[in-house]
């Protein structure tokens, strides 16, 4: 409320006297002697107490129903519930699913025949062909039995399997009306992928707009969606996180061998996985071009760089240097150099010891000797 002896309600009192001068009436009295009624669906001016709502406020103006829209009965579904504990007693931490994902992708670009590493370079075809490649390898990994009419029977549900390279744009049939539907979206560009339940409801369903009569969700079916995750981390295609110029250099390489020389040099750091050294080497027997006898390992020791695998001992040795600790089937290259005497630089740095000596991560540029030789444990 105003204070009555403050600024605002001096102007208020000047206001209403000047109305008062010019025969309008004070507004607590109406022309008859009786109190004036609000105008109805009028506001509260900032400060002053709302009247009460007797039923005459405002009507909401014609085409501005759906505006705001009721809370979605989606909310309430138990047998939704059910699906979401089962997927996630068989993956706890999603990580299946996430591997799925990335196996998908790999198996469409099929680098080791075709050298690419992008969604952009996929044709048409290829693309469609991606959610097929989801569903199957979802049901393998999460072990989920074949549904009647649906993908899945889950929970003793059925459930469509949906995947969409952008959010949103799920693509459902008829006859996944008012049944679960498992959404999942991944970009490799974007290095994420996200799942969620849904009911496909008659209401959270856009109109029919092809021939095949499928249909996508509106906004409020977008909202209904329940997420398992979103926006979790997608396992890494290194090649996308390199830069053109780097890129363009491991491709330019003469020979395969040549070129997995190259991504390890480059990619110094980062997890690299048997897909993207195929999709370098273009070779049956890629993974030779990296092992010791002649491969990256061998041949980049001169330059100071180890390539760690998925050894237990390798993963230790990459954790305790502060580097992604490499997974089944990933490699990590790092360039080593010395630790220095106390006081040096490299003194405060994490190390490992190899060969009887401590060595650290090289600083970028820094001259360095030869690499030790990593243990095979």
């Amino acid at each position: 409320m105003t204070r009555a002896d403050s600024p605002a309600a001096a102007g208020l009192r000047t206001a209403a006297g000047r109305l008062a001068a010019a025969g309008f009436p004070a507004a607590a009295d109406a022309p008859d002697g009786s109190t004036a009624e609000p105008i109805p669906g009028q506001l509260a001016l900032p400060g002053m107490e709302p009247e009460p709502d007797g039923g005459s406020g405002q009507h909401v103006l014609p085409g501005m129903e759906d505006i705001f829209l009721p809370p979605c009965p989606g909310d309430t579904d138990p047998q939704r519930d059910q699906v979401a504990a089962a997927l996630r007693a068989a993956d706890p931490d999603f990580t299946l699913l996430a591997a799925t994902i990335r196996r998908a992708f790999d198996l469409l670009l099929d680098g080791q025949h075709t050298g690419r590493y992008r969604w952009d370079q996929l044709h048409k075809t290829e693309k469609t062909h991606a959610g097929t490649l989801v569903e199957i390898g979802l049901q393998r990994a999460l072990g989920l039995a074949d549904g009647t009419t649906l993908d899945y029977c889950i929970a003793g549900a059925e459930v469509d399997c949906k995947f969409s390279h952008r959010s949103g744009g799920w693509m459902i049939p008829p006859e996944a009306e008012g049944q679960l539907l498992l959404l999942v979206q991944a970009s490799d560009e974007e290095g994420s992928w996200s799942a969620g339940l849904v009911r496909a409801r008659r209401e959270v369903l856009t109109e029919a707009g092809n021939r095949d009569l499928k249909r996508m969700l509106n906004d409020a079916g977008r909202g209904a969606i329940q997420w398992l995750a979103r926006g979790a981390p997608l396992p890494e295609n290194a090649l996308l996180r390199l830069s053109e110029r780097d890129t363009a250099a491991i491709f330019g390489c003469a020979t395969g061998q040549q070129a997995v020389n190259e991504l390890f040099r480059r990619a110094l750091g980062r997890r690299i996985s048997r897909a993207v050294v195929a999709t370098v080497a273009r070779q049956d027997d890629y993974m030779k071009r990296v092992r010791g006898g002649g491969g990256a390992r061998d041949q980049l020791r001169g330059e100071g760089i180890v390539i760690f695998g998925d050894y237990a001992g390798h993963q230790a040795l990459a954790a305790a240097l502060g580097l992604p600790s490499p997974g089944p089937g990933e490699f990590v290259s790092a360039r080593l150099a010395r630790r220095g005497a106390p006081g040096d630089r490299s003194a405060a740095q994490r190390y490992v010891r190899l060969d009887g000596t401590d060595w650290v991560l090289a600083a970028r540029g820094e001259h360095t000797g030869p690499a030790p030789r990593l243990p095979r444990v």
